[in-house]
């Protein structure tokens, strides 16, 4: 019995230890960036990222992962055609000289057998700071649809735009911007 279970036990742990991270293409169809923020006192005002190229890995084994994102700046939209130009200048986005934003993280925090959060660091405006992004609705599927293995998730963040180098306007427009990502990646073949 004492055998039995010293097996089982080595077993587990050598399992765990060979496991493989799987990787996973981004969705550009099923994943955006947005954000949000005060405007003057009177409201809150957003915009969106619509072009978002990346992947991911997750070692569920291990309990670890990776994330790398790529966002396109000229992509954002506010449906106000004067305020995204605006925005895209270089009194804010600046998308000329800094065409990109990113997110890389090698550090996936797990809970409960999922991820839980991303410990990262996102460049924008050719700075670079590092942003915890907490996962909310992280979902491991089957697609209905292509019958691929899925991950799904939100995350949500805070950052302070003037530590990237974003000041035009403040404190009219707050400093405070919140962020929400919606993600969907598909195995990789």
């Amino acid at each position: 019995m004492i055998r039995t279970t010293l097996f089982a036990a080595l077993f587990a742990t050598s399992a765990s230890v060979f496991a493989a991270p799987v990787n996973y293409t981004i969705d550009p169809q099923h994943t955006y960036a947005a954000y949000e923020v005060n405007h003057l006192g009177l409201s809150s005002q957003s915009g969106l990222f619509t072009k978002i190229s990346g992947a991911l890995s997750v070692d569920e084994a291990a309990k670890s992962g990776k994330v790398d994102i790529t966002i396109d700046a000229a992509s954002l939209q506010t449906f106000l055609a004067e305020r995204d130009k605006h925005l895209k200048s270089a009194d804010f986005f600046n998308v000329e000289k800094f065409p990109t934003l990113t997110y890389k993280s090698d550090k996936v925090v797990f809970k409960n057998g999922k991820p839980a959060s991303v410990e990262g660091k996102l460049t924008l405006l050719g700075v670079t700071k590092p942003v915890t992004l907490t996962l909310l609705n992280v979902t491991k599927a089957k697609h209905p649809m292509t019958g691929k293995e899925n991950w799904g998730a939100n995350a949500v963040a805070s950052i302070k735009r003037s530590e990237f180098g974003m000041k035009t306007f403040l404190p009219a427009i707050s400093d405070e911007v919140k962020l929400n990502i919606a993600l969907e990646a598909a195995k990789a073949e």
